[in-house]
């Protein structure tokens, strides 16, 4: 991979680069800082058939104790923001709360629910992040991605067919290199006391002391994943080191050094006997790289 920045590391934990603090090693491990660098090792990986994943934070999801056989291309490198008109585009490996600064900063009100989601902003489009009321298709425009031809093509906010902590990217194989992002004009001061709210809001009523991949099941229909885990008295229910958090039921936490494969049995565990005593099946929203 001569004539590039970056270099090919082999036999990577990946536990350090997720935030649940768990799983396997990588076969390899590449971080590119440009759009060019992420295009030249796509290219690489598919001439000599290895299997690849791109990935963000890795905020929201979990690879297998096993490891990933293939190569993990992290794009947390990859940075850089603007601000033109009211549009703020960032590249993939911006933070979700650095998009929602970036916004204030400029007076520009609707990014508040980004702040504080640990999330990339290529991780954030790809599970159509949200929180508190507002989520990432709100206030998207459009984005420029590779396809699985490893063309780059633009698609709007119409055409990436966001849904619940969805879009298109997850069934297409599409890799987001930059998004634009439109909020309304606001006031600097009235943004930075919600982002702060919001902020307070999580400290209070999260285990964010220790580590999670954030909610860990999807909310259902016209219900709570946490309230309906609470309900069946699942707090504090471990596996190993992984544990329901008594602090939010929503959350699964990394209590003490557990494995990847404490977090899926546990994650299973909540989910059949949610089923079992409501009739209401949890589907997890952290994502299981297999």
């Amino acid at each position: 991979m001569s004539g590039i920045s970056f270099t090919l590391s082999e036999n990577i934990n990946l536990a350090p680069y997720c935030s649940m603090k768990a799983g396997g090693n990588a076969k390899y491990f590449v971080e590119p800082k440009t759009e060019a660098e992420l295009l030249y090792a796509l290219k690489y990986f598919k001439a000599i058939g290895e299997r690849y994943i791109v990935v963000g934070k890795c905020s929201n999801l979990l690879f297998p104790d096993s490891g990933f056989d293939g190569a993990v291309i992290s794009a947390c490198s990859m940075k850089g923001m603007s601000v033109e008109n009211g549009i703020v585009t960032a590249m993939c490996g911006e933070t979700l709360s650095s998009l929602a600064t970036t916004a204030c900063e400029n007076s520009i009100t609707g990014f508040e629910f980004c702040y504080g989601i640990p999330g990339s902003v290529g991780g954030g489009v790809y599970m159509n992040a949200g929180a508190y009321g507002g989520e990432l298709s709100n206030i998207f425009v459009s984005g420029r991605f590779i396809n699985e031809s490893l063309e780059i093509v633009t698609l709007t906010k119409e055409e990436l067919d966001f849904g619940y902590r969805k879009s298109r990217m997850a069934f297409e194989g599409l890799i987001l290199i930059s998004a634009s992002f439109k909020g309304e004009e606001g006031n600097k001061d009235e943004i930075r006391s919600l982002m702060d709210e919001l902020m307070a809001k999580r400290k209070r009523t999260q285990p964010l002391e220790y580590p999670s991949c954030g909610s860990a099941f999807k909310r259902p229909v016209s219900n709570f994943a946490g309230a309906l885990i609470e309900q069946c008295g699942l707090k504090g229910t471990s596996v190993g080191g992984a544990e329901v958090s008594e602090k939010h039921a929503g959350f699964i936490i990394n209590k003490n050094n557990a494995t990847a494969t404490d977090v899926i049995n546990l994650l299973n565990l909540v989910s059949d006997t949610v089923f079992e005593k409501t009739g209401v099946r949890l589907e997890p929203e952290i994502r299981i790289i297999e």
